[in-house]
């Protein structure tokens, strides 16, 4: 996950003073401390830290905290409030013009990934939204970038338009809007040039193509790994271009998380967007309170809901908490629910966004790949039907079988059939929780 670093510093700090009951104003100035040097260290602007540290400070001993009930959890409340106020406040959604095709200017350096950004965007509000969008291609200087967003095209079987390399951005621009009015599209993405380095000639380019279209979105498209220099590059872009908005990609690699922390409080600019992975849907709309949940270690069970709404079949959840109300769960029903939750995404990012998944024994950092989720795969499928249904007869010969058949140690099999049976223990609790909550603790088997 993005922001791990500064995640694990603020989660430590703020659990040392969260079960307090009572907060002296000794106790916020140490506490203070180490969420600045944890803000510094995750590559903050310098401002933006003194400014965070100032105003969480002046909450933090006011009469709301210090006479409360509980002191600790209000501070760690002030901490909440003011992160989500740092990343934005409330997500910015992307426009809709009134008088269709709505326009959107793809703006940034080469190499931030805006060419793919543009699909991952494109894709995601003709999936999520039922939206008709068209790709344009104004980037004639990399001879790679024209062929790379025809390939995208194809293979999202999504619309392209392109002149080639020989005619200007500009006029490539205007006949791509002419084109997405004729054709009824919703959106117009226009993927345009970028460098290595902010220039003049680039910014003049940008300009006519911003004055001949007069897009509805300038979205600049930025590294979030190069950390300060993102927020220095989206500074220069929108001084002169007039950004609507940002799209940091790359938040799921090993980034301090500075960037995010500091563009809108530098620039005023809302983050639209992040791209999450290399994958085509790998793109979510940025949710501030979401993430300053999960970099306090809050979760994030909105966007889990989310995920789970588009990937699960609302009549088989409706099977299954029947299954698991009267105990007739199989190794088939797992199969199945094995494959709807790999859809939503990577199982450690999505146990990440559960609140309190952070200190959860055996779920810190934890690391699950294909490669496990398809071994547990491997031996249910080396089952019979009837073995599936009805584990408990699987014998020591069965086992051999099975084992031999999955081409997995029998040790694996024996830690699966014990996990299954767990499951279903803890599932059979989980169905009668209204009635009385009784306490447990379950491993995923292929964890």
């Amino acid at each position: 996950m993005a922001f791990e670093g500064l995640a694990d510093r603020l989660q430590s700090t703020l659990q040392k003073i969260r079960g307090k009951g009572k907060v002296e104003e000794a106790d916020v100035k140490v506490m203070m401390r180490e969420v600045r040097l944890a803000l510094l260290e995750a590559d903050v602007n310098f401002k933006v830290v003194k400014d965070f540290i100032k105003k969480v400070s002046e909450r933090a001993v006011g009469q709301e905290v210090l006479k409360s009930l509980t002191p600790g959890q209000q501070v760690v409340k002030v901490v909440n409030e003011e992160l989500t106020a740092l990343l934005g406040g409330e997500q910015s959604k992307i426009a809709v013009s009134s008088r269709p095709p709505t326009v959107v200017m793809m703006v940034g350096l080469q190499g931030a990934g805006k060419t793919t950004t543009s699909g991952k965007l494109a894709n995601h509000l003709r999936k999520k939204q039922n939206k008709k969008p068209l790709m344009a291609a104004a980037d004639i200087y990399r001879p790679a970038a024209i062929k790379q967003l025809e390939t995208l095209g194809k293979q999202l079987d999504m619309p392209v338009f392109s002149l080639g390399d020989q005619i200007s951005p500009v006029e490539i621009a205007k006949q791509a809007v002419q084109k997405a009015k004729e054709d009824h599209n919703d959106y117009v993405f226009i993927d345009t040039a970028g460098r290595l380095h902010i220039d003049e000639n680039l910014m003049g380019e940008l300009k006519q193509v911003k004055e001949a279209v007069k897009p509805d979105e300038i979205l600049l498209v930025v590294d979030s790994m190069t950390g300060q220099d993102a927020v220095n590059v989206a500074e220069s872009f929108n001084e002169q271009l007039g950004l609507t908005g940002v799209i940091l990609t790359k938040l799921d690699g090993d980034t301090r998380g500075g960037a995010a922390l500091s563009i809108k409080a530098v620039t005023g600019l809302p983050i639209k967007f992040v791209g999450l992975g290399e994958k085509m849907d790998a793109i979510e709309p940025f949710h501030p309170d979401r993430m300053a949940s999960r970099i306090l270690g809050m979760g994030d069970v909105l966007t889990l809901i989310e995920k789970a709404q588009v990937t699960v079949d609302d009549e088989k959840a409706k099977e299954l908490q029947k299954k698991m109300r009267d105990m007739s769960f199989t190794f088939d029903d797992f199969l199945e629910q094995m494959g709807q939750v790999k859809k939503m995404g990577p199982l450690d990012e999505i146990l990440g966004m559960l609140p309190g998944a952070n200190k959860m024994k055996g779920l810190k950092n934890v690391q699950i790949d294909d490669k496990q989720i398809s071994h547990v795969e491997a031996i249910i499928q080396s089952m019979t039907k009837y073995e599936r249904e009805q584990p408990e007869v699987i014998n020591a010969s069965r086992k051999k079988r099975i084992a031999k058949g999955s081409g997995r140690p029998i040790q694996e099999v024996n830690r699966l059939l014990k996990q299954f049976e767990d499951m279903k223990k803890m599932m059979k609790q989980m169905s009668g929780m209204m009635k009385g909550k009784k306490k447990g603790g379950m491993k995923f088997p292929f964890m």
